[in-house]
């Protein structure tokens, strides 16, 4: 019998947004060193695609900053302008 992970869920409400951006940095780090893919005889390993895990840190930085800064609309300014 074939073991695979398809299928299987995994609850990422139970991780922490600086845990799920470490795991995310360890993917492209592995990806950026080791290759996208390879084989090995029979065997072959295809990693995360590495333009997703790269949306992914992205959304997960913005959170993350957004958190930190507390405010309703991030990465917006108000301007006032008065009349001459």
């Amino acid at each position: 019998m074939e073991n695979t992970n398809e299928g299987m869920a995994i609850n990422l409400e139970r991780f922490s947004n600086s845990e799920l951006l470490s795991y995310v940095d360890d993917a492209i780090l592995n990806i950026l060193v080791g290759g996208q893919s390879y084989k090995l005889g029979s065997r072959s390993l295809t990693r995360a695609d590495l333009s997703l895990l790269r949306q992914m840190r992205n959304e997960l930085l913005a959170q993350e900053n957004a958190d930190a800064d507390g405010c309703l609309l991030p990465g917006t300014v108000a301007a006032f302008f008065e009349g001459r």
